[in-house]
């Protein structure tokens, strides 16, 4: 399952970082989709800095910078894959 977080405000093409606005918290490690017209590709956060500082976790209303495996474009979403819990064994 996929949740929209955010967009790509700003793409930095000499370092492949992009700056999210975001909608919802994102963490050190979460996988993200990152989808627009010509974008399309998952990834684990790496790395993210807010204002040159190094975080593990953002809040909404934060615009973070991730460094990503692809180029992006502004207006791409950026959605968290969520992994289902394994369903219980029950007898």
């Amino acid at each position: 399952m996929e949740v929209q977080i955010g967009k790509v405000k700003h793409f930095y093409s000499h370092l492949c970082v992009a700056v999210l606005t975001l909608d919802e918290s994102l963490k050190l490690g979460d996988r993200i989709h990152i989808c627009g017209h010509s974008t399309d590709f998952t990834q684990r956060v790496g790395s993210m800095e807010v204002e040159h500082h190094t975080m593990l976790w953002v809040k909404p209303g934060d615009d973070v910078a991730i460094k990503v495996i692809e180029p992006v474009h502004v207006h791409d979403l950026v959605y968290r894959i969520v992994e289902a819990a394994p369903m219980p064994h029950v007898t």
